[in-house]
């Protein structure tokens, strides 16, 4: 394999677990500020299309970052860029929850767009050691990084579910767990492969990777799926507490039950994937996604909407880790092309907040949620490009 030729298997599987906690660290920091959301919004005293200007800024910072965190990878090498983009990321959540209980509008935003300039290059860097990773183990196992992605948000939703349950103040909660993520992250990221062993070093232009029809057309499939499982993260606490009067606990602990599926999801894909391919378990998912939202909007009371966002969860489980591999199968442009396709992704992050929230005001927050329902009909033409390219 590529990488275990430079690398030794004790030094791969000590990337591996370290690639494992770094990714469920990203997770826990991102479901920290999810969980929260209902009380953010109800401080700022904001509408659902505010809301999804606010939201916004996420997404605005994480698509600045991610078209140059390729290029910080290869020139830092991974460890390094995930440790500065921790403490970028730490400094954003703790302001955002500042400003947020000080019912600072802007300034929660901005401090949001710090917050996604942290989560964007992290991600980057965590899914470029990934897929070296993959390729020095020599079968599939990104779904199970995204799988401690997943469980680390699942913890961050159900301690920020505690916190609000028990009345701890939001920018208290925030300020703890922007220092234990990062100071986590930056304590594992050593653990990364050395860095001559992570083929980044080609010598082709990254923006090569921007013309590449394949490479576009997983952005694309991976663009929907973000969406998929991005509208869950920003919107299915408000629109359980919004469309079936639940306490803000019970929204927080729903969300829960999403990401908790979409980690038995990941943790299970993998096996699926090497038996069946990525073409039709990824289709199969989004079936499956399509189902739980159609469930999560439409049920007649809350106990079989909670079924439907665990269906939900599962549905939209293996959509942007698969992606990533896709984008990695050639581990010499795997950094140029995972900034590629997670920067076209993430369009999903920009354009979801403020088309939920307009949609939100209109229809209301429950109802808004069909439009992942739509969209995910026309994205199944897209999967194919996923399947590994002959050599």
């Amino acid at each position: 394999m590529p990488v275990q030729s430079r690398a030794t298997r004790p030094t791969v599987l000590r990337a591996r677990n370290a690639v494992a906690a770094v990714f469920a660290f990203n997770g826990f920091a991102m479901a920290s500020w999810t969980a929260r959301i209902p009380e953010a919004r109800d401080a700022l005293g904001i509408a659902p299309g505010q809301l999804g200007g606010l939201l916004l800024g996420i997404s605005l910072g994480s698509l600045a970052a991610m078209p140059l965190a390729g290029a910080l990878v290869r020139r830092f090498g991974a460890t390094s860029t995930v440790t500065g983009a921790a403490v970028v990321n730490a400094f954003g959540l703790a302001g955002a929850g500042i400003a947020a209980a000080a019912g600072q509008y802007w300034l929660t935003g901005l401090g949001l767009v710090v917050f996604g300039l942290g989560i964007g290059v992290w991600d980057v860097a965590m899914n470029v050691e990934g897929a070296a990773v993959e390729h020095g183990l020599g079968r599939t196992i990104m779904p199970r990084f995204h799988a401690m992605f997943s469980f680390g948000t699942v913890v961050g939703a159900m301690v920020g579910a505690a916190a609000a349950a028990v009345g701890v103040p939001l920018w208290v909660h925030l300020i703890i767990a922007a220092i234990f993520a990062a100071a986590s992250a930056a304590s594992a990221a050593p653990g990364f492969l050395p860095a001559h062993s992570e083929q980044q070093s080609g010598s082709r232009p990254s923006m090569r990777a921007w013309i590449e029809p394949r490479t576009l057309v997983i952005g694309l499939m991976v663009l929907a799926l973000a969406l998929t499982e991005g509208t869950a993260n920003d919107w299915l606490a408000v629109a359980l507490v919004d469309g079936y009067d639940a306490p803000a606990w019970l929204g927080a602990a729903g969300f829960a039950v999403f990401l908790s599926a979409m980690t038995a999801g990941r943790t299970l894909g993998t096996g699926l994937l090497d038996r069946f391919g990525r073409q039709p378990v990824i289709w199969a998912t989004m079936a499956t996604a399509l189902v739980g939202v159609l469930l999560v909007v439409f049920a007649p009371w809350l106990p079989l909407a909670v079924l439907g966002a665990a269906i939900w969860g599962l549905g939209a489980s293996l959509g942007f880790p698969v992606g990533m591999s896709a984008a990695a199968d050639d581990p010499e442009r795997a950094a140029a092309r995972v900034s590629v396709v997670s920067t076209i992704g993430y369009t999903a992050f920009l354009a979801g907040p403020p088309l939920l929230g307009y949609l939100g005001d209109h229809f209301g927050t429950l109802r808004s949620l069909l439009v992942v329902a739509v969209l995910l009909v026309p994205s199944a033409m897209a999967v194919p490009a996923a399947e590994p390219p002959r050599r």
